[in-house]
């Protein structure tokens, strides 16, 4: 480890090391291989003239170790900097989300690899994967701004549509980082912008970052992982083509049989079949884009618990997913209430079914989750509470709550997501309830079937209240034929007369 921190020092300590070099110490010493900087010489792509490449390793705090490389010709003038990572790839793809609502957000440090893509959301604006930097939200946004400028006057004459649209976009980003380069503003870093926006950092190859400020509880940055699918594996290279078609054929293969029962090599055709096995398709249309899609749906049996269905569905055009679970067998005859303590981030790996019927609560923080938000879920604790983070942050950063009147309530509720960072990253610990009438909901047990010492299942009888908000006051389950005959008979009778 020592090792590998000496060969990646921080920026800071390089800082401190060569700002007292005279530039002609640091000209004698360019050969001397044990320099931080290293200098090669490479060709220009501009005038094709050999101009001048300094590369230097170091860490990020927080992050990890990078290569930034900057290139210089003097015979020109073009200069170009990037920035690649030094480590392997993370298992999983990242997104970073960075809330950028006054002047202090626009300093954020950025790491944007070449593999990430970034999304503003506010001008529905994406920008796709090119060459790795490392700047800050204020670089970014006017790397963007020229970018977008640079073919302007080409399109206003070509395409005017196309003009008003990009020209909206460059005098909205313009309008937050100021006219020109290097422009301060006036004020402290809590001076509020002309407006706010949401920057998103999407890599999957998991090589990118967003500076956070003070900690990893700041309420306006948030972090959250996601398994990367085939063709990502493919664009990274950690996949051949043929290996991935082979994966697709496969599933094509299954995909084909789907609809029917799915049994056993060597079982006899009229064998019974297991039900947990079968997999249902319901076709249907994507609310996103429209496109025709299918909506797949499978029971799976929770061990110690019950069964339950699973529905998944995925729109391949526009990459809209959703997933729901619903209750598997008959309606439980009292209400169950779950209380887990919370101690270290183990527990944030455990199972939790949330139905749509129950409702979550976390009394240190103040948060109380009503029946019905977020529908059904089975996830894991931890992306339990990063889909509350992230469903609140975006109610309040991004497109704003009528019910927060002054900078008061927004600081109070800012307060409050901080308190959630703290949760979510077990920074603090936490009570977590789970209160569900029905007792369709799940929290697992690792120490099954032995009992959980921080964890306390308790049963009780439903008001009728419950009873009647979960519409089983009137339901009547036992002698109801008599009344569909009754019904019969006297739809006949009226018939006749």
């Amino acid at each position: 480890m020592s090792q590998a921190s000496e060969f990646f020092p921080s920026i800071g300590s390089l800082v401190e090391k060569t700002k007292d070099v005279p530039d002609e110490s640091a000209e004698a010493a360019r050969d001397d291989e044990e320099r931080p900087v290293q200098e090669i010489e490479s060709l220009c792509m501009n005038c094709e003239q050999q101009g001048m490449t300094r590369m230097l390793l170091t860490s990020i705090p927080y992050f990890r170790e990078v290569i930034i490389m900057s290139f210089r010709c003097e015979h020109c003038g073009f200069q170009n900097n990037e920035i690649q990572s030094a480590g392997e790839i993370r298992p999983e793809g990242t997104v970073y989300t960075a809330r950028v609502m006054s002047k202090g957000d626009l300093n954020r440090q950025i790491v944007k690899a070449a593999t990430a893509t970034v999304i503003i959301p506010e001008f529905e604006l994406t920008i796709p994967p090119a060459r790795g930097q490392l700047t800050t939200v204020e670089g970014l946004l006017r790397d963007i701004v020229e970018d977008l400028s640079f073919q302007q006057p080409v399109r206003r004459i070509q395409d005017e549509a196309a003009y008003n649209k990009i020209q909206e976009i460059v005098d909205g980003l313009t309008e937050i980082v100021g006219e020109k380069d290097g422009e301060t503003r006036a004020g402290d870093d809590e001076e509020k912008l002309p407006r706010s926006i949401t920057v998103k950092l999407d890599d999957p190859a998991g090589n990118s970052f967003v500076e956070f400020v003070g900690s990893m509880a700041d309420p306006k940055w948030n972090l959250r992982t996601y398994h990367r699918t085939k063709q990502q594996n493919i664009d990274l290279g950690l996949i051949a083509p043929d290996e991935a078609d082979e994966a697709t054929n496969a599933e094509t293969t299954e995909g084909a049989r789907v609809l029917q029962p799915f049994q056993k090599d060597g079982a006899a055709d009229d064998a019974p079949v297991n039900d947990n096995e079968e997999i249902f398709v319901f076709p249907g249309n994507c609310s996103s884009c429209g496109h025709s899609l299918n909506t797949l749906m499978k029971k799976v049996n929770i061990p110690y618990f019950k069964d339950i269905l699973i529905m998944s569905t995925n729109c391949d055009r526009c990459g809209y997913r959703d997933n729901e679970v619903k209750a598997g067998s008959a309606i439980s005859e009292k209400g169950k209430r779950i209380t887990l303590k919370v101690e270290d981030k183990e527990d944030l790996s455990r199972d939790i079914l949330k139905s749509e019927t129950s409702g979550l609560t976390i009394p240190e923080i103040d948060l109380v989750l009503q029946a019905g938000t977020l529908g059904g879920r089975f996830t894991t604790l931890e992306g339990i509470l990063d889909q509350v983070y992230e469903e609140l942050s975006e109610k309040v950063f991004t497109t704003g709550d009528s019910t927060l009147h002054d900078d008061d309530d927004k600081k109070n509720f800012e307060t409050f997501l901080k308190s959630l960072k703290e949760v979510k990253n077990v920074d603090r610990p936490f009570t977590l309830i789970i209160d569900d009438p029905l007792a369709n909901s799940y929290l697992q047990n690792i120490y099954a079937p032995d009992p959980d010492p921080n964890m306390t299942v308790e049963t009780y009888e439903r008001s009728w209240e419950q009873n009647e908000d979960l519409g089983l006051n009137d339901m009547k389950v036992e002698g109801y034929e008599n009344d569909s005959a009754g019904e019969a008979i006297r739809e006949e009778e009226n018939l006749a007369a």
